[in-house]
Protein backbone atom coordinates (compact mmCIF):
# COMPACT_ATOMS: atom_id res chain seq x y z
CA UNK A 1 0.00 0.00 0.00
CA UNK A 2 1.17 3.51 -0.32
CA UNK A 3 3.28 5.38 2.26
CA UNK A 4 0.47 7.69 3.51
CA UNK A 5 -1.37 4.33 4.68
CA UNK A 6 1.26 4.59 7.72
CA UNK A 7 -0.83 7.52 8.75
CA UNK A 8 -4.14 7.77 10.64
CA UNK A 9 -7.49 7.20 9.24
CA UNK A 10 -9.17 10.30 10.43
CA UNK A 11 -12.50 8.92 9.11
CA UNK A 12 -12.09 5.58 11.41
CA UNK A 13 -15.21 4.92 13.90
CA UNK A 14 -13.15 4.25 16.75
CA UNK A 15 -11.91 7.79 16.09
CA UNK A 16 -15.29 9.38 16.21
CA UNK A 17 -15.91 8.85 12.66
CA UNK A 18 -19.85 9.06 11.10
CA UNK A 19 -21.29 7.96 7.67
CA UNK A 20 -24.37 10.84 7.90
CA UNK A 21 -26.22 10.19 5.16
CA UNK A 22 -26.15 8.57 2.18
CA UNK A 23 -28.18 8.64 -1.44
CA UNK A 24 -29.47 4.83 -0.58
CA UNK A 25 -28.53 1.95 1.62
CA UNK A 26 -30.74 -0.72 0.80
CA UNK A 27 -28.63 -3.87 0.74
CA UNK A 28 -26.03 -2.85 3.33
CA UNK A 29 -25.73 -0.43 5.67
CA UNK A 30 -23.28 2.89 4.92
CA UNK A 31 -22.39 2.87 8.71
CA UNK A 32 -20.31 -0.27 7.36
CA UNK A 33 -17.98 1.96 5.77
CA UNK A 34 -15.55 3.16 8.00
CA UNK A 35 -15.58 0.34 10.55
CA UNK A 36 -12.29 -0.93 12.05
CA UNK A 37 -10.54 -4.03 10.48
CA UNK A 38 -10.83 -5.59 7.23
CA UNK A 39 -14.43 -6.19 6.00
CA UNK A 40 -15.84 -9.96 6.48
CA UNK A 41 -17.18 -12.65 4.42
CA UNK A 42 -19.69 -15.36 4.78
CA UNK A 43 -20.57 -17.14 1.18
CA UNK A 44 -24.48 -18.11 0.92
CA UNK A 45 -25.54 -16.18 3.63
CA UNK A 46 -28.52 -14.67 3.17
CA UNK A 47 -31.25 -12.47 4.82
CA UNK A 48 -34.27 -10.88 3.30
CA UNK A 49 -32.74 -8.66 0.75
CA UNK A 50 -30.07 -11.06 -0.67
CA UNK A 51 -26.82 -12.05 0.42
CA UNK A 52 -25.23 -10.11 3.28
CA UNK A 53 -22.41 -7.57 2.81
CA UNK A 54 -19.48 -6.26 5.51
CA UNK A 55 -20.04 -2.87 3.29
CA UNK A 56 -22.31 -0.58 2.41
CA UNK A 57 -24.28 -1.31 -0.91
CA UNK A 58 -27.20 0.26 -2.87
CA UNK A 59 -29.98 -0.90 -4.93
CA UNK A 60 -29.72 -1.14 -8.97
CA UNK A 61 -30.37 2.01 -10.81
CA UNK A 62 -32.63 2.89 -13.01
CA UNK A 63 -32.37 6.22 -13.47
CA UNK A 64 -29.76 8.59 -14.33
CA UNK A 65 -27.10 9.86 -11.45
CA UNK A 66 -25.29 8.43 -9.17
CA UNK A 67 -25.22 7.35 -5.51
CA UNK A 68 -22.93 8.47 -2.68
CA UNK A 69 -22.25 8.68 1.35
CA UNK A 70 -21.38 11.12 3.20
CA UNK A 71 -18.81 10.70 6.35
CA UNK A 72 -17.71 13.23 8.85
CA UNK A 73 -14.12 12.32 9.90
CA UNK A 74 -13.57 12.04 13.41
CA UNK A 75 -10.30 14.34 13.55
CA UNK A 76 -10.41 17.28 11.15
CA UNK A 77 -6.91 17.26 9.41
CA UNK A 78 -5.27 17.24 6.27
CA UNK A 79 -5.94 14.54 3.89
CA UNK A 80 -2.77 13.23 2.36
CA UNK A 81 -4.45 9.55 0.65
CA UNK A 82 -7.77 7.48 0.35
CA UNK A 83 -8.08 4.23 -0.26
CA UNK A 84 -11.72 2.61 -1.31
CA UNK A 85 -12.19 -1.00 -0.80
CA UNK A 86 -14.44 -3.17 -3.01
CA UNK A 87 -13.75 -5.94 -0.66
CA UNK A 88 -15.81 -8.56 -1.39
CA UNK A 89 -17.97 -6.82 -4.02
CA UNK A 90 -17.24 -8.90 -7.14
CA UNK A 91 -20.06 -8.50 -10.33
CA UNK A 92 -22.09 -5.58 -7.92
CA UNK A 93 -19.11 -3.11 -7.01
CA UNK A 94 -19.10 0.42 -8.62
CA UNK A 95 -17.39 0.98 -11.99
CA UNK A 96 -15.92 4.21 -11.06
CA UNK A 97 -16.01 6.33 -7.78
CA UNK A 98 -14.31 9.93 -7.09
CA UNK A 99 -14.19 11.77 -3.57
CA UNK A 100 -14.78 15.41 -2.70
CA UNK A 101 -14.20 17.65 1.15
CA UNK A 102 -15.57 20.19 2.37
CA UNK A 103 -14.38 22.20 5.62
CA UNK A 104 -17.80 23.27 7.87
CA UNK A 105 -17.12 24.32 11.68
CA UNK A 106 -19.52 23.40 14.39
CA UNK A 107 -21.77 20.86 14.63
CA UNK A 108 -24.11 21.03 11.20
CA UNK A 109 -26.40 19.16 10.06
CA UNK A 110 -26.49 16.83 6.87
CA UNK A 111 -28.37 19.36 4.43
CA UNK A 112 -25.88 22.37 5.95
CA UNK A 113 -22.80 20.26 4.83
CA UNK A 114 -24.07 19.25 1.40
CA UNK A 115 -24.78 22.72 1.06
CA UNK A 116 -21.36 23.84 1.71
CA UNK A 117 -18.28 24.21 -0.66
CA UNK A 118 -17.21 21.08 -1.85
CA UNK A 119 -13.23 20.36 -3.19
CA UNK A 120 -12.85 17.32 -5.61
CA UNK A 121 -9.64 15.55 -4.13
CA UNK A 122 -9.83 12.14 -5.67
CA UNK A 123 -10.86 12.47 -9.41
CA UNK A 124 -13.52 10.28 -11.18
CA UNK A 125 -11.32 7.36 -11.51
CA UNK A 126 -11.81 3.50 -12.57
CA UNK A 127 -12.45 0.76 -9.49
CA UNK A 128 -12.51 -3.20 -9.84
CA UNK A 129 -14.04 -5.21 -7.96
CA UNK A 130 -12.90 -7.78 -4.49
CA UNK A 131 -9.80 -4.63 -4.50
CA UNK A 132 -7.84 -1.98 -2.13
CA UNK A 133 -7.66 1.06 -4.37
CA UNK A 134 -5.47 3.55 -2.96
CA UNK A 135 -5.27 7.32 -4.09
CA UNK A 136 -3.35 10.13 -2.80
CA UNK A 137 -4.00 13.35 -2.11
CA UNK A 138 -2.60 16.55 -3.15
CA UNK A 139 -4.13 19.41 -1.71
CA UNK A 140 -2.99 21.44 1.91
CA UNK A 141 -6.53 22.16 2.86
CA UNK A 142 -7.94 21.38 6.43
CA UNK A 143 -11.24 19.31 5.69
CA UNK A 144 -13.71 17.91 8.36
CA UNK A 145 -16.50 16.25 5.94
CA UNK A 146 -15.44 14.12 2.93
CA UNK A 147 -18.18 12.31 0.45
CA UNK A 148 -18.08 9.52 -1.71
CA UNK A 149 -19.88 9.10 -5.14
CA UNK A 150 -19.90 5.77 -6.65
CA UNK A 151 -20.70 5.55 -10.15
CA UNK A 152 -23.41 4.12 -10.78
CA UNK A 153 -24.18 2.16 -8.33
CA UNK A 154 -23.19 -0.90 -5.85
CA UNK A 155 -21.01 -2.01 -3.08
CA UNK A 156 -17.88 -0.58 -1.57
CA UNK A 157 -16.40 -2.26 2.08
CA UNK A 158 -14.54 0.40 3.49
CA UNK A 159 -13.46 3.91 2.72
CA UNK A 160 -10.16 4.87 4.65
CA UNK A 161 -9.15 9.02 4.52
CA UNK A 162 -5.96 8.83 5.68
CA UNK A 163 -3.88 12.11 6.66
CA UNK A 164 -2.67 14.40 9.65
CA UNK A 165 -4.71 15.79 12.12
CA UNK A 166 -5.75 19.47 12.35
CA UNK A 167 -8.26 19.39 14.88
CA UNK A 168 -9.32 22.96 16.96
CA UNK A 169 -7.66 23.48 20.35
CA UNK A 170 -9.02 26.35 21.18
CA UNK A 171 -11.98 24.95 23.16
CA UNK A 172 -8.94 23.59 25.56
CA UNK A 173 -7.32 27.63 26.28
CA UNK A 174 -6.83 27.82 29.81
CA UNK A 175 -6.98 23.57 30.37
CA UNK A 176 -5.29 20.56 30.43
CA UNK A 177 -5.26 18.01 27.20
CA UNK A 178 -3.61 14.98 26.36
CA UNK A 179 -1.03 16.31 24.60
CA UNK A 180 -0.18 12.80 22.71
CA UNK A 181 -3.61 11.99 21.52
CA UNK A 182 -4.18 11.16 17.55
CA UNK A 183 -7.46 12.94 18.40
CA UNK A 184 -5.26 16.45 19.66
CA UNK A 185 -3.22 15.70 17.05
CA UNK A 186 -0.49 13.62 18.45
CA UNK A 187 1.36 11.80 16.04
CA UNK A 188 4.11 9.16 16.21
CA UNK A 189 6.85 10.34 13.53
CA UNK A 190 9.39 7.76 14.03
CA UNK A 191 9.53 3.86 15.59
CA UNK A 192 12.07 1.67 15.97
CA UNK A 193 10.10 -1.99 15.18
CA UNK A 194 6.65 -2.70 14.63
CA UNK A 195 6.50 -5.55 13.41
CA UNK A 196 3.30 -7.15 15.20
CA UNK A 197 0.81 -3.74 15.45
CA UNK A 198 1.33 -0.06 14.43
CA UNK A 199 2.92 2.41 17.01
CA UNK A 200 0.21 4.83 16.59
CA UNK A 201 -2.24 2.57 18.33
CA UNK A 202 -0.93 3.75 21.59
CA UNK A 203 -2.61 7.28 20.85
CA UNK A 204 -5.73 6.04 20.23
CA UNK A 205 -8.83 7.17 22.67
CA UNK A 206 -10.50 4.59 24.87
CA UNK A 207 -8.85 1.69 25.99
CA UNK A 208 -7.32 -1.35 24.05
CA UNK A 209 -9.42 -3.96 23.78
CA UNK A 210 -6.76 -6.84 23.63
CA UNK A 211 -3.10 -6.50 22.61
CA UNK A 212 -3.24 -6.24 18.68
CA UNK A 213 -4.90 -2.68 19.47
CA UNK A 214 -1.88 -1.36 21.01
CA UNK A 215 1.87 -1.19 20.04
CA UNK A 216 4.12 -4.69 20.07
CA UNK A 217 7.52 -5.24 18.62
CA UNK A 218 9.31 -8.31 17.78
CA UNK A 219 11.89 -9.70 20.42
CA UNK A 220 15.14 -8.42 20.11
CA UNK A 221 18.30 -10.34 20.05
CA UNK A 222 21.23 -7.36 19.87
CA UNK A 223 21.14 -5.57 23.30
CA UNK A 224 19.10 -2.93 22.58
CA UNK A 225 15.72 -1.51 23.08
CA UNK A 226 13.09 -0.10 21.26
CA UNK A 227 11.56 3.10 20.83
CA UNK A 228 8.99 5.86 19.64
CA UNK A 229 8.83 8.99 18.92
CA UNK A 230 5.52 10.86 19.71
CA UNK A 231 5.10 14.37 18.17
CA UNK A 232 2.83 16.32 20.90
CA UNK A 233 -0.33 18.13 19.37
CA UNK A 234 1.75 21.30 20.15
CA UNK A 235 4.56 23.04 22.08
CA UNK A 236 3.81 21.95 25.61
CA UNK A 237 4.98 21.14 29.14
CA UNK A 238 3.79 17.49 30.11
CA UNK A 239 2.85 16.86 33.86
CA UNK A 240 1.47 13.43 33.91
CA UNK A 241 2.30 10.34 32.08
CA UNK A 242 0.23 7.30 31.57
CA UNK A 243 1.65 3.88 30.20
CA UNK A 244 -0.40 1.30 30.05
CA UNK A 245 0.60 -2.11 29.15
CA UNK A 246 -3.18 -3.52 29.84
CA UNK A 247 -3.60 -6.75 28.25
CA UNK A 248 -0.06 -7.35 27.78
CA UNK A 249 0.92 -10.13 29.63
CA UNK A 250 4.21 -11.73 28.73
CA UNK A 251 5.28 -9.36 26.48
CA UNK A 252 5.06 -6.19 28.69
CA UNK A 253 8.71 -4.54 28.77
CA UNK A 254 10.37 -4.29 31.98
CA UNK A 255 10.79 -0.60 32.25
CA UNK A 256 10.27 2.65 30.40
CA UNK A 257 12.15 5.76 29.67
CA UNK A 258 10.57 9.61 28.49
CA UNK A 259 12.34 12.15 27.10
CA UNK A 260 11.48 15.59 26.10
CA UNK A 261 12.74 16.96 23.04
CA UNK A 262 12.44 20.72 21.64
CA UNK A 263 14.91 21.33 18.78
CA UNK A 264 18.52 20.16 20.06
CA UNK A 265 17.81 19.96 23.79
CA UNK A 266 17.16 16.90 25.24
CA UNK A 267 15.01 17.25 28.21
CA UNK A 268 14.72 13.83 30.75
CA UNK A 269 10.92 13.56 32.15
CA UNK A 270 11.16 9.88 33.17
CA UNK A 271 14.13 8.20 34.07
CA UNK A 272 14.86 4.24 33.36
CA UNK A 273 11.24 3.38 35.64
CA UNK A 274 10.31 -0.49 35.86
CA UNK A 275 7.06 -1.62 34.64
CA UNK A 276 4.44 -4.40 35.66
CA UNK A 277 2.34 -6.34 33.01
CA UNK A 278 -0.94 -5.59 32.22
CA UNK A 279 -1.35 -3.06 34.47
CA UNK A 280 -2.23 1.30 33.98
CA UNK A 281 1.20 3.02 35.11
CA UNK A 282 1.08 7.12 35.94
CA UNK A 283 4.00 9.25 36.65
CA UNK A 284 3.65 12.68 37.51
CA UNK A 285 6.40 14.40 35.73
CA UNK A 286 8.40 17.91 37.40
CA UNK A 287 10.12 19.02 34.57
CA UNK A 288 8.78 22.49 33.48
CA UNK A 289 10.45 23.24 30.34
CA UNK A 290 8.36 22.87 26.96
CA UNK A 291 9.05 20.36 24.66
CA UNK A 292 7.75 20.03 20.83
CA UNK A 293 8.20 16.06 21.02
CA UNK A 294 8.59 12.88 23.22
CA UNK A 295 10.61 9.71 22.81
CA UNK A 296 9.00 6.94 24.74
CA UNK A 297 12.25 4.01 25.23
CA UNK A 298 11.05 0.88 26.05
CA UNK A 299 13.68 -1.43 27.92
CA UNK A 300 14.69 -4.30 26.06
CA UNK A 301 11.24 -4.75 23.68
CA UNK A 302 7.26 -5.40 24.09
CA UNK A 303 4.11 -4.12 24.19
CA UNK A 304 2.65 -0.99 24.91
CA UNK A 305 -1.51 -0.28 24.83
CA UNK A 306 -1.32 3.28 25.67
CA UNK A 307 0.35 6.53 26.02
CA UNK A 308 -0.89 9.36 27.36
CA UNK A 309 0.68 12.79 27.90
CA UNK A 310 -1.42 15.41 29.63
CA UNK A 311 -0.51 18.77 30.41
CA UNK A 312 -0.89 22.25 29.19
CA UNK A 313 -0.04 24.31 25.57
CA UNK A 314 3.27 26.60 25.76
Amino acid sequence: MSPFTRLPDLALRTLGGSVLAASDESFAEKESLIRPGRPGFRPETFGSKGQVYDGWETRRRREPGHDWALVRLGIPGVIRGVVIDTAWFKGNHPTHASVEAACVEGHPSPPEVLAAPWTEIVPLSKLTGDAEHAFDVHDEGRYTHVRLNIHPDGGVARLRVHGEARPDLSVHDGLGLDLAALANGGLVTACSDAFYSAPNNVLAPGLARHQAEGWETARRRDGGNDWLVIRLAGRGIVRLAEIDTTNLLFNAPAAVTLTGLDEEREIELLPRTRLQPDTPHRFRLRREEPVTHVRVDIHPDGGLARVRLHGHLA
